[in-house]
């Protein structure tokens, strides 16, 4: 007998038979004799229609208010969810943020998780009672209903099977594991079977779509087990496992497949490149430009300071959000005096590639592999930025399908010719 979180997405719980659908995969865990949490998201598009609400009711508007507003969609697929599984037989309940409860900052719209009751729920499980929480909201210490931000149920999801001790955290979506890219680019890219926690945080962060980051960040720093998985797809991989587990480098075991150099090319088409051309070349100009957008909490990503001029000053090219562009240009022009820069220039036309593999520690050349590679299909790169297990490239968006394609072959990530070609799951983002 296992304890285990079931985590299921909007497409998920999008219309009473799909809600139908969830249940019938809850209840063979029961049935199962495992202990059985669940997670849910919203129907898919349903928290968009309540924060345009929000915005229509006022564009000024309370945030305490506005989670309370948002969190509502959870709150209807965690009581209908329950109501299915107790007509299938089921012993099951609901159990709202507030009523566990989950506690959490006073950050609305963003909040972090801080304390779970794991005793309340872990009598409810122990009693054989499937407990089903909707995701994405917990209340603060002074009994107000929060938000973590969207996405926020897979976060959920992985903190109550921490403080459960769950012996794995699944995370049903409508794909059916994370691949080595995204199969709608490259037909013979390969579902993994296992991905480290620093892999799969690399990848969430430099475009796949799989997981939210902060849910891999909790789930490396817990040690939970997790296991991305379709609710709409039963296929099994040659070895007749599920999905994609997320797990620690110490299970993925020295020498097989997952082991190897690279394991996923990963693209954002969400850039927004920004230059300052002519910063005045002299010790803190850099910080000029970066504090004030720190303090606006503009995340900068890419940063390349270009050769000094002969007349005594440099060029700053770096990315932002693309969502971000317009108040990094406000941020950027406000502070203008203080920096004394010339002028500045953006371009929305690009897209950040990046190879990701923890591999990268014990072998020299991968960015060379990368650079020349790309080279030698013409493509020109734009930035760079790297980490210890990631080399990411800036290039123009016009390239992105093509470099996808030719990093994934460079690096002999195809599966076999005679393997079913993917049709659904990626590491990347659109």
């Amino acid at each position: 007998m296992a304890r285990i979180v079931m985590k299921f997405g909007g497409t998920s719980m999008a219309g009473i038979e799909r809600i139908r659908n969830v249940a019938r995969r809850v209840k063979e865990e029961a049935d199962a004799g495992h202990e059985v949490a669940v997670v849910v998201s919203a129907m898919s598009g349903e928290t968009d229609r309540l924060v345009g609400f929000c915005r229509e009711a006022s564009p000024l508007y309370d945030p305490r208010e506005y989670d309370v507003v948002v969190s509502s969609g959870e709150q209807v697929t965690s009581g209908l969810l329950a109501i299915v599984l107790q007509a299938m037989g089921c012993k099951a309940r609901s159990w709202l943020g507030w009523q566990l409860p989950i506690g959490t900052s006073d950050a609305h719209a963003s909040a972090r998780i801080g304390t779970i009751d794991a005793e309340t729920l872990g009598k409810a499980m122990s009693g054989g009672e499937v407990a089903v929480i909707p995701g994405f909201q917990g209340v603060t210490a002074e009994g107000r209903v929060t938000t973590l931000g969207r996405g926020g149920s897979d976060t959920s999801a992985v903190a109550i099977a921490a403080a459960m001790k769950a012996d794995r955290c699944d995370i049903y979506t409508d794909v059916d594991g994370v691949y080595t890219t995204d199969p709608r680019i490259v037909p013979r890219a390969r579902k993994l079977s296992k991905v480290t926690y620093e892999e799969m945080l690399e990848l969430a962060s430099v475009g796949a779509k799989v997981l939210q980051t902060r849910s891999v960040g909790l789930a490396m720093k817990e040690r939970v087990r997790v296991r991305v998985l379709s609710s709409f797809d039963d296929a099994r991989d040659e070895d007749g496992h599920r999905g994609t587990l997320i797990v620690g480098e110490d299970e993925i075991e020295e020498g097989s497949m997952e082991r190897q150099l690279i394991t996923g090319i990963a693209h954002d088409k969400n850039e927004a490149k920004i230059t300052i051309v002519a910063v005045p070349d002299r010790p803190g100009a850099v910080a000029t430009i970066f504090s004030p957008l720190a303090d606006a909490s503009i995340n900068v990503d890419m940063i390349v300071q270009n050769v000094a001029h002969d007349t005594g000053s440099t060029d700053v090219t770096f990315t932002v959000p693309k969502a971000e562009l317009a108040r990094a240009l406000d941020v950027l022009e406000r502070e203008r005096p203080t920096i004394g820069f010339d002028r500045v220039v953006h371009d929305t036309a690009v897209t950040k590639v990046s190879v990701v593999g923890v591999g990268m520690r014990s072998h020299a050349g991968v960015a060379a592999q990368m650079f020349k590679s790309l080279a030698d299909r013409g493509i020109n790169i734009l930035a760079i930025t790297t980490s210890e297990i990631k080399v990411s490239v800036l290039i123009h968006e016009d390239y992105t399908e093509l470099a996808v394609r030719v990093l994934h072959t460079a690096y002999g990530l195809e599966a076999p010719e005679e393997a079913p070609e993917a049709v659904v799951g990626a590491a990347s983002a659109t």
